[in-house]
């Protein structure tokens, strides 16, 4: 053995030796992590510079080295001894490296355990009273598998009087299912299929917005705005939560999600979906929408049952509150539907108008149009046939159908083309504007 074949290993940089993984005497392969170096609270790998016998370890653990000093030796002339390479051959990693760690699998199980699968409980408290969950609502609305969710790991902030499994079995993402995702990918490309798609989780706390997930909306909702997205919103729900305990707030209103909310209002579309019932807080979200979609099953309200009677006025079922027969009357609901599906579809529907024109398209013989308004000007006719028949084929999407009926409001496309459709309806007042109808179409505009 000649003093050639002596490799030194040398200190990369200042700091204290950790470990030594490999005794001296040991056999060697050049590149195989021989200990660790810590500097700056980091741990450094000290690396073999050759394959070899580890003659000598020049610096004991907890001492301090500087850059340069000598730390080991390694005898690389006894890197062909056959005991070398049947060393390598052992410690060769043999496959992928990193599946098995216990962290990924914590990580992996706790994505999990928020899905529906993971709560039939849950779920089947939903199919109860009819209803899809969260997930199944935006799983329905976007294109598949294009979900990117944030913040599906948060829990309510519930730590100080919870136990912490008890919050990752029952109080998942928050209550709040958010990200970005297309919508109508198979029409638009890019940036134009891209929206941001929230849900209140019913299934969680009653859907009430709670401190963790007003972060998310303040999140959500700054992206919006930033990329210039348009918002869907599943909104039942309960408002304001009063249970939350880990936060710095009096009032439960230092966030930005409502300031941020009314400020996206003329800048991106903005949808709300509800079904259910939707008090409180969740309703300003729900009204401050450009459309409204609701099921038949909806009940929306500024105040829920329990501050109802806390205000001295009265005691009511939730049933008795902001029923649809009323609210679509009055303005409040835009577009009544019957279920939870007929209500995404319309949302894909009228996000569709202000993605873009669209290449296919039919239309109805436009001949009939000659005959749908009556040559006597005296006869009153349904301006909606006229509508129908003057646009492309199921292009129409009427707007507040039961408020101010004198005037039709409609989103509709013409040859692909999107565009906005105000009509005065002769069967009302002879077409007269009145006061609802006034106000539905200064807001349709």
């Amino acid at each position: 053995m000649t003093s050639d074949q002596q490799v030194a290993l040398t200190a990369e940089m200042q700091g204290t030796i950790v470990t030594w993984e490999i005794a001296a005497g040991g056999m060697v392969r050049e590149g195989q992590v021989l200990g660790l170096l810590e500097s700056m609270k980091l741990h450094h790998d000290i690396v073999a510079p050759a394959a070899g016998m580890l003659t000598s370890v020049a610096v004991d653990v907890g001492s301090t080295v500087k850059p340069g000093d000598v730390i080991a030796t390694i005898d690389a002339g006894a890197a062909g001894d056959s005991n070398a390479v049947d060393f390598a051959d052992q410690v060769a990693p043999s496959g992928p490296l990193g599946l098995d760690r216990p962290d990924l699998a914590e990580v992996v199980d706790r994505h999990a355990k928020g899905l529906d699968a993971a709560r039939p409980a849950a779920v089947a408290r939903r199919r109860d009273r009819g209803h899809r969950t969260a997930r199944e609502n935006v799983e329905d609305l976007i294109d598949e598998g294009s979900l990117i969710e944030y913040g599906p790991l948060v829990l309510a902030a519930q730590r100080k009087r919870r136990e912490l499994n008890d919050l990752i079995e029952n109080t998942p993402a928050d209550g709040l299912v958010g990200g970005i995702a297309t919508v109508n990918g198979d029409k638009f490309e890019g940036h134009g299929a891209q929206c941001v798609v929230m849900s209140y989780d019913y299934s969680v706390l009653a859907g009430t917005q709670g401190h963790q997930n007003h972060r998310k909306k303040d999140r959500l909702f700054e992206l919006a705005e930033e990329l210039r997205l348009p918002v869907v919103f599943f909104t039942e729900g309960g408002g304001g939560r009063p249970g939350d305990t880990d936060t710095g707030g009096v009032t439960g209103l230092d966030c930005y999600a409502f300031l941020w909310w009314g400020q996206l209002s003329g800048t991106v579309p903005m949808v709300g979906i509800n079904s259910g019932y939707c008090f409180a807080g969740n309703a300003a979200i729900l009204g401050c929408c450009d459309v409204v979609i609701a099921t038949r099953d909806s009940n929306i309200g500024m105040g829920g049952p329990a501050m109802i009677e806390g205000g001295g006025l009265g005691v009511y079922e939730p049933k008795e509150i902001g029923p649809t027969s009323v609210q679509a009357a009055n303005g409040v609901i835009d577009i009544l539907v019957e279920d939870e599906a007929e209500a995404v579809e319309v949302a894909r529907k009228y996000l569709s108008y202000f993605q873009g024109p669209v290449q296919e398209w039919t239309c109805v013989d436009q001949a009939v149009l000659r005959d749908v308004i009556p040559v006597d000007r005296l006869r009153a006719y349904d301006v909606r046939n006229v509508i129908n028949g003057m646009f492309d084929a199921d292009s129409v999407l009427e707007i507040r159908k039961d408020f101010g009926v004198g005037m039709i409001t409609a989103l509709a496309r013409v040859e692909g083309r999107p565009v906005g459709v105000i009509a005065n309806n002769p069967a009302h007042l002879a077409g007269a504007i009145d006061s609802d109808g006034a106000d539905k179409a200064a807001r349709f505009m």
